[in-house]
């Protein structure tokens, strides 16, 4: 769970600024639009984009039910940076966005950004909105600004242990999205997007499509190689989700608790590193047990913080802010500085200012976070079991405090999922890479290892000793980038699974 990339517990910063960034990436209307070229597609220039940008803009038209499909259309915004090389060019790389409810239209900033040369020479980079998401027919639940903060969008327990109010806000949200999100909203799911993107494939043209999926990514690529696996060329799939088709999204939340613990040492080491000017403790020891007193002293008294939603310094704000902060090193300044301001040690930081169009974008990578997680599974309905989980988690595992089994809309979603969900297998061709690393907060390595095991044969992995979220091109492994680059260049996938050491 990517932006995004990463699902309703994508932080709301984050997924505004690539909510925005698909809002904008698109005209709405046609103007400028370029004749449909070989492929059928009307390409134009992308707005806001400077002259010599290399990415241009489409739209594809799909059925909102897959079923009927004679029946109401909806639109898909893609994006398209054309191979440098057309002598070298073998297809179509599709960027899948992590979330749900993430973006991969805006590629010059974003993964496509980050390919080395000898990638972009011989593919075109494709990027799209997902359904529902920023140009592509998006929906929005129009849930109360108060609903929007993290600590309600994430289900943290209250200070003492209580979900009395996740239950509240979780129905609460799951009436105004069954509301107010349509049609539209009702029909994402992970199948519909492994669709879409089949959709893609052949508005393009091509017979088949290499992808490259980040974080939830992974898991709509992985069920997109199981649907239409004779369509697939070369498949990476990075930061990966366990794809257990009894749990799907319970699972990923519930997978926080353990990547957290995997990965809060990598903080704790640089936390109380001599030379830090965020130091929060003197030896990596000291860091644990004084983050959680802190935690637990903020619990009892918040510090006013103006400005913030909620306008406090309390326990699960911190708490929030730890998770979001394992996600890459250079985050670790935020949760120190954080700390220091509980401590008493240094001034709180100004908060971050959510304007209009950024709250827009963040109802809309809600509401599909809401949609898919639901849409794609039952969850279970007591809230009993819900209670007992998550005293029983608290307990196993204080950094999360309970927060990884604790309820979600879901359980009082009003609308049963349309069909059940995809069951990753080894049939189909050999022709999948996965790239993890071994310490991911989100998508944790066990939980990966469990995809590796789904796809048999189909698959190798790549497992680099680092820490954080994303591995391709994002902390710098020269070993575990050369092995991913090699398979898309040259399509020489491991004869066994990679183990790439820290470096």
């Amino acid at each position: 769970m990517t932006k995004p990339t990463r699902t309703i517990t994508a932080a709301v910063t984050a997924a505004a600024a690539l909510a925005v960034t698909a809002l904008s990436a698109l005209p709405a209307g046609a103007t400028g639009t370029a004749p449909p070229g070989r492929d059928g597609l009307a390409w134009a220039a992308c707005p806001d984009a400077p002259a010599d940008s290399p990415q241009r803009c489409a739209e594809v038209t799909v059925p909102l039910d897959y079923a009927d499909p004679n029946g109401p259309r909806i639109t898909l915004a893609v994006s398209r940076i054309a191979a440098a090389d057309p002598g070298l060019r073998r297809g179509v790389l599709l960027a899948v966005p992590g979330g749900p409810g993430g973006s991969s239209l805006d590629l010059v900033h974003g993964m496509a950004g980050h390919l080395p040369q000898s990638v972009r020479d011989r593919y075109d980079v494709v990027g799209f909105d997902p359904r529902g998401v920023g140009r592509s027919t998006p929906v929005s639940c129009a849930l109360d600004t108060a609903d929007l903060s993290m600590v309600k969008v994430r289900p943290w327990p209250a200070a003492d242990g209580s979900i009395d109010g996740n239950l509240a806000a979780a129905r609460r949200v799951a009436e105004t999205c069954a509301r107010n999100g349509g049609p539209v909203l009702r029909s994402i799911s992970t199948a519909n997007e492994a669709r879409d993107i089949d959709s893609v494939r052949r508005a393009l043209g091509e017979r088949r499509l290499s992808l490259w999926g980040v974080s939830y990514g992974t898991y709509a690529g992985a069920v997109y190689a199981t649907m239409f696996p004779e369509r697939t060329d070369r498949i990476v799939l990075d930061s990966n989700d366990d794809p257990d088709p009894t749990r799907v999204g319970r699972g990923w939340l519930d997978n926080y608790g353990r990547g957290v613990e995997d990965r809060f040492p990598d903080f704790a080491a640089w936390a109380s590193a001599p030379d830090n000017p965020d130091r929060v403790a003197d030896t990596p020891e000291e860091v644990r047990p004084l983050f959680l007193d802190l935690a637990a002293r903020l619990d009892r008294a918040p510090l006013p913080w103006e400005g913030a939603n909620p306008a406090e310094l309390n326990g699960n704000v911190l708490r929030e802010t730890l998770l979001e902060s394992m996600y890459a090193d250079a985050k670790f300044p935020v949760l120190a500085r954080l700390m220091l301001a509980g401590l008493g040690r240094a001034p709180l930081p100004a908060p971050p200012k959510l304007g209009e169009r950024e709250l827009q974008a963040v109802q809309n990578t809600l509401a599909v976070s809401v949609g898919t997680l639901c849409n794609d599974v039952k969850w279970p309905t007591d809230p009993a079991s819900y209670a007992k989980a998550v005293t029983a988690d608290r307990a196993a595992r204080p950094l999360t405090a309970g927060l990884p089994v604790n309820v979600m809309p879901c359980a009082f979603w009003p609308f049963a999922p349309a069909e059940p969900p995809v069951r990753v297998t080894d049939r189909g061709p050999a022709n999948v890479l996965l790239t993890q690393n071994l310490r991911d907060p989100a998508t944790p390595y066990a939980g990966a290892l469990k995809l590796r095991a789904a796809f048999g044969d189909r698959a190798r992995m790549v497992a680099v000793d680092s820490g954080g979220h994303d591995v391709y091109r994002a902390n710098g492994n020269a070993c575990g980038d050369q092995v991913v680059t090699d398979y898309l260049v040259t399509g020489r996938r491991p004869a066994r699974d990679v183990f790439c050491p820290a470096g």
